[in-house]
């Protein structure tokens, strides 16, 4: 069954929606809380049950750049890890909305790609906006799985 663009939209928005929760559960609940949320979000949206999942995360750096292991994108969400000591919890930043504007798409069959930008609000207001490219496969149960995801701050000239 092909992948369809309401498809890629409803996984952004899921993706967004599962930060969101990150967010307000660590508010609410400290980190563990936030890492319950977390790994609930990761296992319904990351094809780590397909094999490695291609994430480039947008504020890692060095040797940990890279995070193919479930293990590796838990700490770049929620931090306190001390196998990664630079990561400061990307899902943890008081995330209150998400909003994407896509810049091109391709499917191919069960394969689909999204590129475009990101810009999440927190609860003080402030907007940060990331460049994105999202990889998705279906899985073997029909549903859509994040395979690829690279992150970037705006070029700056």
């Amino acid at each position: 069954m092909s992948i369809t663009t309401d498809d890629l939209e409803a996984a952004r928005n899921a993706w967004g929606e599962g930060l969101i929760a990150i967010s307000k559960a660590f508010e609410t609940g400290g980190i563990d809380a936030a890492r319950t949320v977390a790994e609930d979000v990761l296992d319904a949206a990351y094809g780590y049950n397909l094999g490695p999942v291609l994430f480039k995360p947008t504020m890692a750096s060095g040797d940990q750049t890279f995070r193919p292991t479930r293990h590796g994108a838990l700490a770049y969400f929620v931090g306190h890890d001390a196998e990664y000591p630079l990561d400061g919890g990307f899902g943890i930043k008081g995330w209150r909305a998400m909003e994407s504007v896509t810049s091109a798409t391709f499917v191919e069959g069960d394969v689909a790609m999204w590129m475009g930008a990101v810009i999440l609000t927190d609860k003080d207001g402030n907007v940060t906006q990331v460049d994105k490219s999202f990889g998705y496969k279906k899985d073997p149960e029909g549903v859509l799985r994040i395979v690829l995801h690279h992150s970037s701050l705006p070029y700056q000239p």
